[in-house]
């Protein structure tokens, strides 16, 4: 006789159970012609497999996951790169003071007036400077600074708004413009307004050594507060792009603590190499600029706020023989190639406009354009046609835009996608596309 088998535990039953159930859902996924029953028995619905779904719907899901793809990789694309300089901002430091460190003041002050030659507004330029030099007793040109020996240009005309001037120029308070750890009562016009998008210029000049830049004979700046304000700086999203560039002695130091991404630094001597004054003015007494920052300067004499040239025709344009020293530049943490990058990503600014059916009047020049570093009549000619509207003479363009309405509505998506930060942009078409697949795998089974 047989002997009987012994009954399953509960547990060995449980799982035969949930096999069963496993394998009978895996099969009804396997054939998409059977109904799915839902839990009430009483009512069912039939959905129905990839198979049988609209090829109509098929076609337009696919055009629009496609669209979402290809829009965040056009919009961060090398030609809207070198279009979207619209959020510039310069903090421009001098860090000495008395009479003969006359070249550090005239070396900011001959910065800051070509980034705002170049298009980046007083509001966005925070000046530091010691302030000390214009009105001392032993300048034989009163309430003037020059940088050169003709004294044809005054860097220190009316037009000069300083931020903080004498004894606000101290590492507490430019430490705290970078993080922007303000007391509540400074003004809007001393504080780095800076967001997420925006491209930064820190320029800054005076004496320093291994790691450490002197704030007015007083107190240093060491490489590692840089590097900690830095870090704050990206942690609070206070800028996308930081270009730091210094002209001092062993400037290449400075920078030896830096690892925030998007940051691009440049030195005007290395480790162990002093940086020098360019020539004496007979006149004022001492040394009116340093070879960095002259060389800098005579660079972007040849420039306008239209120019296309890159940061890697600057770096290029700095010879050790004329600096006396070697310039040193640090571009591990900076993702863009350099010869893709224009200067005014950082020195210039570009303003938004918004076109009026009205014919543009002129293109007037500011009172601080006067001088040597200014845009020609001629250019300025040039600009303000191309900018009017010709009703007799319209181009393919214009005939567009008034013969087919969708024309316009495609250059306005366009000039939106162009304003969207590229990062937003890449993270809303990855979400998106998450979403459409995750919809589509849930109509398809």
């Amino acid at each position: 006789m047989r002997p009987l088998d012994p009954a399953p535990s509960p547990a060995a039953a449980s799982r035969t159970v949930i096999l069963r159930r496993f394998c009978h859902r895996r099969a009804l996924l396997l054939s998409p012609q059977l109904p799915f029953q839902t839990r009430n028995r009483d009512r069912s619905r039939v959905w129905t497999g990839m198979a049988s779904r609209d090829p109509v719907m098929t076609h337009w899901s696919r055009m629009l996951l496609l669209f979402l793809v290809l829009v965040p990789l056009t919009s961060s694309s090398p030609s809207s790169w070198a279009t979207m300089h619209n959020n510039n901002w310069a903090v421009l430091v001098c860090t000495s003071r008395f009479w003969f460190n006359y070249r550090h003041m005239a070396n900011t002050l001959s910065l800051y007036r070509t980034v705002k030659r170049l298009g980046i507004p007083d509001e966005r330029i925070i000046l530091m400077l010691a302030d000390d030099m214009a009105c001392n007793a032993r300048n034989n040109y009163p309430a003037q600074v020059f940088n050169n020996e003709n004294h044809q240009l005054n860097l220190y005309g009316d037009n000069v708004e300083v931020d903080y001037r004498g004894y606000e120029v101290t590492v507490e308070n430019f430490l705290r413009v970078l993080t922007g750890r303000h007391d509540p009562a400074v003004p809007r016009s001393k504080r780095l307004l800076s967001d997420e998008g925006s491209h930064i210029l820190l320029y800054m000049t005076g004496h320093g050594g291994d790691e450490f830049l002197k704030f007015q004979d007083s107190e240093e700046l060491q490489s590692h507060d840089l590097a900690d304000a830095v870090r704050q700086m990206k942690e609070k999203s206070r800028f996308k792009e930081l270009l730091i560039m210094v002209d001092t002695c062993q400037a290449a130091t400075l920078f030896s603590q830096l690892q925030s991404p998007g940051v691009l630094a440049i030195g005007s001597s290395m480790k162990g190499e002093n940086s020098y004054s360019h020539h004496l003015d007979s006149d004022i007494g001492v040394s009116v600029v340093d070879r960095f920052t002259f060389y800098t300067l005579a660079f972007f004499e040849k420039l306008n706020m239209y120019s296309n040239a890159s940061l890697r025709s600057l770096f290029n344009s700095y010879n050790p023989t004329l600096l006396m020293s070697t310039a040193y530049y640090r571009m591990d943490l900076y993702q863009r190639p350099l010869n893709e990058v224009p200067v005014t990503s950082f020195f210039g600014s570009v303003m938004k406009t918004v076109h009026t059916d009205a014919a543009y009047t002129g293109m007037a020049v500011p009172s601080e354009m006067k001088g040597s570093l200014f845009i020609e009549d001629g250019e300025h000619h040039r600009i303000m046609l191309e900018n009017e509207p010709n009703q007799e003479n319209l181009g393919d363009e214009e005939a567009k835009e008034v013969h087919c309405p969708y024309h316009a509505w495609l250059k306005t998506l366009q000039g939106r996608l162009d304003d969207t930060d590229a990062d937003i942009l890449l993270r809303y078409g990855f979400g998106m596309m998450i979403l459409l697949l995750v919809t589509s795998s849930w109509l398809s089974s």
